[in-house]
């Protein structure tokens, strides 16, 4: 009898052990969808300030030439912990450029880390472990961007450019929701060609520096997330 009672009490404490996990997973659930609506909220509101159009590879080079005309901006700031950034942005790559002041005007950069640093070559910067990230992206839409060789624009130190994608990208086309800034003091030539380099810093390699010789891990990325904020200045 004794054994009976044990072995039913076993039973009843796995069965509400069970229950209790079902409810903690689909509480977590809830607590997701809600944080996703939240962000998708946050993002439709920025982004009904602009033309309501998802961003693909067929549509974006005639976007960008559009959005370029209204939106000739040159100058934006990036604030992270270790002080401000300042950047003139290229007339001479203007898809390029039209991109970042693009993604900086629905806020997309805010709350993104410096999450590469290669020690002595550059830092890049646009991506983030966080749930908003990949949202954000989702909303805005999935594209490539040219590269703009014909610029002839030489990654030296304090230039601006952008990543290529690594999946089925033979032609080196622009990541667009990303960027590198060279730190190397004798530049980095050899990605001239390859990349398209869209602006300069201007104000704040000191701060560069500083956020290339924090520690890394084995993949490159900080040890302390570098989080920052993009604001268009001028």
């Amino acid at each position: 009898m004794q054994k009976l009672n044990l072995i039913i009490f076993f039973i009843i404490s796995i069965i509400s052990i069970c229950c209790e996990s079902k409810r903690v997973e689909n509480k977590e659930k809830i607590k997701t969808r809600i944080g996703e609506k939240i962000i998708k909220k946050k993002i439709n509101k920025i982004l009904s300030e602009e033309p309501k159009i998802i961003l693909n590879d067929k549509n974006v080079i005639n976007f960008f030439y559009e959005f370029n005309k209204q939106n000739n901006f040159n100058k934006v700031k990036i604030s992270t912990s270790f002080g401000e950034i300042i950047i003139r942005l290229f007339d001479e790559t203007p898809y390029h450029k039209s991109n970042f002041i693009y993604l900086t005007k629905l806020g997309y950069f805010n709350n993104t880390f410096f999450h590469r640093v290669v020690p002595n070559f550059i830092i890049q910067g646009g991506n983030s472990d966080n749930r908003e990230t990949s949202i954000k992206r989702k909303q805005i839409g999935k594209y490539l961007l040219p590269v703009d060789a014909k610029s002839n624009i030489k990654h030296k130190r304090g230039i601006i450019s952008m990543p290529s994608s690594d999946i089925n990208n033979p032609y080196k086309l622009a990541s667009p929701y990303e960027f590198f800034i060279v730190q190397k003091k004798t530049g980095a030539h050899h990605l001239d060609g390859s990349y398209t380099p869209f602006g300069k810093v201007i104000k704040g390699m000191d701060v560069v520096d500083k956020i290339n010789a924090q520690p890394i891990d084995k993949r490159e990325a900080p040890l302390d997330n570098i989080k920052m904020n993009v604001d268009i200045i001028e």
